[in-house]
């Protein structure tokens, strides 16, 4: 999912090295927490919101049913 996450929003910045995904994973749900470039927040967002609700989409999708457990994406500031 790490790979997934990567491969979407690299290619949408300008930094792509600063892009970062961890993975905390919990009993219930696991959180894949993004962090990107300042300068690139903005691109990752989207006007709206439009593209983080994209990303969120496609990985919430790719995810089904992760064996039980709920998956987020954070996006971190």
């Amino acid at each position: 999912m790490k790979q997934l996450i990567e491969t979407i929003v690299k290619p949408l910045v300008d930094y792509p090295d600063d892009v970062k995904v961890v993975a905390d994973e919990q009993s219930q749900r696991v959180v894949y927490q993004l962090s990107v470039n300042a300068e690139d927040m903005g691109k990752v967002i989207g006007k709206q919101g439009r593209v983080a609700k994209a990303i969120r989409t496609i990985v919430y999708s790719a995810a089904g049913s992760h064996h039980g457990k709920k998956v987020y994406l954070d996006i971190l500031d």
